[in-house]
């Protein structure tokens, strides 16, 4: 059986942009190998409990909202889109529950802001004065490079030739597509990739760990794979990953759970 891939819906209100970007979530699980489940954000928590019992993995995916600034202490600036606190909901549900049961769990661009805030991490709430264009959208395949520390668990998964080396660090083209980004890492949470020109965070990993078991897989990426599936390596390389590491997972003991 494939592995099972739990990918809640973008946006509870801009239901356009949700029905135009989930395939494009679903399309890459699905070419790597793995199936695709569709959450929806209107459910009850058993509701949504009782899906992601049948899953083996978590891909938080992009949005067009911005995470709630209150929950990471500090009030919205005019330029933070509104909150969206359904997907939120569902996305803490998520969460808790591949952490609680260890499943592996990739969060992309407002995904991975998603978990650095549940994890008890900052964020910086506009970006728009640095020097780099971090919100260039998807025409524009390549907006700049990132800075990807060799032995990190995203060192491990770049492909090489796509990621040349370069003082120390792996350089890898990336598109781009936020005005938000990591301020402060949640708890032991590594950042494992910049943006060499001004230092905007690209990327956190670090899952739960159990004495004899192998290292959960959680990470984190700023950008977009699921755009870039087609033309970058690395990009494939993230969803294989994702879903080998789902075909691998095997329940473990736990004292709560959000599925139970």
């Amino acid at each position: 059986m494939k592995p099972r891939i739990a990918i809640p819906l973008p946006h509870s209100i801009d239901l356009e942009y949700s029905e135009r970007a989930w395939p494009q979530y679903a399309a890459a699980v699905e070419r790597a190998g793995g199936e695709a489940v569709r959450i929806p954000l209107n459910l009850t928590q058993n509701e949504v409990a009782n899906l992601i019992n049948t899953c083996q993995g978590v891909l938080l995916p992009g949005s067009g909202a911005d995470v709630n600034p209150q929950k990471f202490g500090q009030e919205a600036i005019p330029e933070c889109a509104p909150a969206d606190p359904a997907r939120e909901a569902v996305d803490e549900l998520l969460l808790q529950d591949a952490h609680n049961l260890y499943k592996p769990l990739l969060g992309i661009c407002f995904g991975t802001q998603s978990l650095n805030v549940w994890r008890g991490g900052t964020l910086v709430q506009d970006l728009a004065i640095l020097p780099v264009n971090h919100p260039a959208g998807r025409a524009v395949a390549v907006a700049h490079s990132i800075s990807i520390a060799s032995d990190s668990l995203l060192g491990s998964i770049v492909v090489k030739e796509e990621a040349p080396e370069q003082d120390g660090f792996l350089r890898l083209p990336i598109n781009s597509s936020h005005h938000q980004a990591v301020g402060i890492a949640g708890d032991a949470l590594r950042v494992s990739a910049r943006c060499p020109q001004d230092a905007v965070v690209e990327a956190i990993e670090g899952g739960q760990a159990t004495e004899g078991a192998t290292a959960h897989f959680v990470l984190g990426v700023q950008w977009h794979p699921e755009r870039s599936y087609d033309i970058s390596a690395t990009s494939r390389a993230l969803f294989a990953r994702l879903i080998a590491e789902a075909a691998a997972w095997v329940p473990r003991p736990i004292h709560t759970s959000v599925a139970s």
